[in-house]
């Protein structure tokens, strides 16, 4: 974006107009003298426009991008392809500049493609209804573990420790204000220690926050914690990776009562860490009870198909006590890139890019394995990250990466020391479809040079 400052004569005319001589005389009634600065910004000499380019691409040039280093990192945030028609869509005047769609009669595109990505979400997760949508999985998380003790009146939750860390710490955060006593469940492993879960799971207990593929990247015994969970009338909340569904059952299938993902590898960008897309799906009953916004398909009184916005349970539509949750905005935009994405692949090309993601990352798994000094920290079944005990610590492990032009895994260990078992380090990688077998082989080669 070009920036035009505007000249001195804009300048005082502005001044003029107002009242004043001066930008000092505009502050001085406000601001008191000794707070303000009375001397130029210290700043370096003004550069050209095509000056200040140059310079930009310099610095951008120093990060570590994902076009020329091969990813292998993972954690929520993962290098999938994101066709160019998705970009193509977003950046379309009509969806890019949207506000929130208060009033429905101008606002039927985006009241439509937000129906659509309920739709598609209900579809993906097996449940009844989706709201559009949270800021990312785990506000997401914080969200249904909210829903939980509306819901059941309890005020204890149970949250594997095998969930994603800071989805944990946010989890914390919005729990902490409302009184809710939050009970790890230790690992067995690299999954939920499912005996725990059991002597823990109470009827003082509102539900069990889970993650599958967890943390590590490792698939949780989803069938067995329902039953345990359920057993109580406790609720049964799923964080899942969307792409995985893919290939495996949806949550709603068995038995899960609420339903979050981050959406970020269903056509978004890594971008840096965001923005991300909060997915929250949900069974029927608990409509009331559900965060955000609900977009309906209605028909208008000459008998045409609309769209509407149907439930707003928020603080700035109904009374502040009643509402279920005061988040404030949606991610539309990000929802939208989603939507098209997945109306893009389709059910077959959802489920090619999930089973290219498993095949490559068994393949990475079963070669790095074979290294000398290194193995799998369990055998549980994974999709497409997998977490390694390394001979060396995870930072030094990522620095000889990057020497290789590759992006290196996370470092479970720090996280998880109960993973090391007398390794220096523990690492968890990721694979997506994009990874070739030369990067996969160079990873292999590289990792086999430590010591």
């Amino acid at each position: 974006m070009r920036y035009i400052p505007i000249t001195q004569a804009d300048k005082a005319a502005m001044l003029r107009d107002i009242g004043v001589s001066s930008t000092e005389e505009l502050f001085a009634a406000n601001i008191p003298a000794e707070v303000r600065l009375n001397r130029p910004l210290d700043l370096p000499p003004a550069l050209t426009e095509m000056e200040i380019l140059a310079h930009l691409r310099e610095l951008a040039a120093q990060n570590a991008d994902t076009a020329e280093y091969a990813c292998f990192l993972g954690g929520g945030a993962y290098d999938h392809y994101v066709p160019a028609a998705v970009d193509a869509v977003l950046r379309r005047g009509e969806f890019l500049t949207a506000y929130t769609p208060y009033q429905p009669e101008i606002s039927q595109g985006v009241l439509q493609a937000i129906y659509e990505y309920q739709s598609l979400m209900c579809e993906l997760t097996g449940m009844d209804l989706s709201n559009a949508s949270m800021y990312d999985g785990a506000s997401a998380l914080a969200e249904a573990a909210g829903m939980v003790v509306n819901q059941t009146g309890r005020s204890k939750l149970l949250v594997a420790r095998s969930v994603h860390p800071h989805y944990r710490r946010v989890v914390e955060t919005y729990m902490h204000g409302v009184g809710v006593e939050l009970i790890e469940v230790p690992l067995d492993g690299v999954t939920l220690d499912l005996n725990r879960l059991e002597a823990l799971m109470t009827d003082e207990v509102g539900g069990v926050l889970l993650q599958t593929p967890n943390y590590l990247g490792y698939l949780e015994q989803v069938r067995q914690i329902e039953a345990i969970v359920h057993r109580v009338s406790g609720l049964f909340v799923v964080a899942v990776d969307p792409v995985s569904l893919g290939l495996l059952e949806a949550p709603g299938h068995y038995g899960a009562d609420i339903v979050v993902a981050e959406g970020q590898g269903l056509g978004v960008p890594l971008s840096y860490g965001g923005p991300y897309l909060g997915i929250l799906a949900t069974r029927e009953r608990f409509a009331r009870k559900m965060p955000g916004r609900i977009a309906g398909a209605t028909v208008d009184n000459r008998g045409q198909r609309g769209f509407v916005l149907t439930m707003q349970a928020r603080e700035q539509h109904i009374r502040r006590e009643k509402a279920t949750s005061n988040i404030c905005t949606n991610q539309a935009l990000i929802a939208l890139a989603a939507t098209v994405y997945l109306a893009l692949v389709g059910k077959e090309g959802l489920r090619e890019v999930a089973n290219l993601s498993l095949q490559k990352a068994h393949y990475a798994a079963q070669q790095i394995a074979a290294l000398p000094g290194w193995r799998l920290a369990g055998s549980a079944p994974f999709f497409k990250e997998f977490t390694v005990l390394a001979p060396a610590p995870a930072q030094a492990v990522s620095r000889h990466l990057l020497g290789h032009k590759i992006l290196g895994g996370i470092d479970a260990g720090a996280a998880y020391p109960e993973l090391l078992d007398g390794a220096a380090g523990a690492v968890t990688l990721a694979v997506t479809e994009k990874r070739t077998r030369a990067e996969i082989d160079r990873l292999v080669a590289a990792l086999g040079e430590v010591k």
